[in-house]
């Protein structure tokens, strides 16, 4: 008897697909080395580092060869690693010069206020905070700016208004209630407050996209509100440039 031909399987036309899911892998990957190179710190660099000589030496893949590019490879992404580095270090270099000179120059111009113990400026990694109390600036229970107020706040505002960073207005009060018909409780008079100031720094030519009221009402005191020095302590409305996170600075700023 003549054999039966043997059947041939069907085509599998779909072969290209495991080539194409390889690629798409290895693209992926690229990807993902690319992005951890823009965020990549030290623990990073050696993470991957593990990473890469684990995958290259797997299965007796590690040749000579393999070990020099794979140095190679490491010292390309150190050196990019030091250089995004050093680029943030000098960059937050010159924003804490910007920050000193900035904290020099409100006390140097409130320096009558400053040495009276009703203002003061300090810095920190936050920003420069100017902390006013609101006895210069308020009467009890209002919060409309005194004359004497305003005068002060506009020489504030001459040098806020050439600065590019945030600001944020913050008022604070004891924590003596308070019920009126305009202010039914603290937090109402300590947020009104805080928008008297913005809105004196925005007609300074302050930007507005800048600025930011807060009011805390008589959270976070600074003493003790059982006595009345405590509470006039407590009573205040701070002022803070903002100072911008390095990886920000990285992004807006030119390199």
């Amino acid at each position: 008897m003549a054999r039966r031909a043997k059947r041939q399987g069907p085509d599998n036309h779909e072969r290209w697909m495991v080539s194409y899911a390889d690629f798409i892998t290895l693209l992926f990957a690229f990807f993902v080395v690319m992005y951890g190179i823009s965020s990549v710190n030290e623990g990073k660099y050696q993470d991957f580092s593990v990473s890469m000589s684990q995958v290259f030496g797997q299965n007796g893949m590690a040749a000579e060869d393999g070990a020099i590019r794979l140095t190679e490879d490491e010292m390309y992404f150190k050196a990019l690693v030091d250089k995004r580095n050093a680029r943030l270090a000098e960059k937050q270099r010159k924003q804490n010069e910007r920050l000193q000179n900035l904290s020099r120059r409100l006390t140097d111009k409130l320096a009558g206020f400053v040495n009276k113990g009703a203002m003061s400026v300090s810095q920190s990694e936050r920003g420069v905070t100017l902390d006013i109390n609101a006895s210069l600036l308020f009467l009890p229970g209002d919060a409309a700016l005194q004359a004497a107020a305003v005068a002060t706040l506009k020489e504030v505002a001459q040098i806020l208004v050439n600065e590019a960073l945030p600001v944020e207005v913050e008022g604070y009060t004891d924590d003596l209630p308070i019920s009126t018909v305009q202010f039914p409780s603290n937090w109402e008079l300590s947020s009104a407050r805080a928008s008297s100031v913005v809105r004196l720094f925005i007609e300074q030519g302050i930007g507005a996209d800048r600025l930011k009221a807060i009011g805390h009402a008589d959270n976070a005191p600074l003493a003790s509100n059982d006595t009345a020095e405590g509470r006039a302590r407590n009573r205040r409305v701070t002022v803070t440039v903002l100072a911008a996170p390095p990886e920000a600075a990285t992004s807006t700023g030119a390199d």
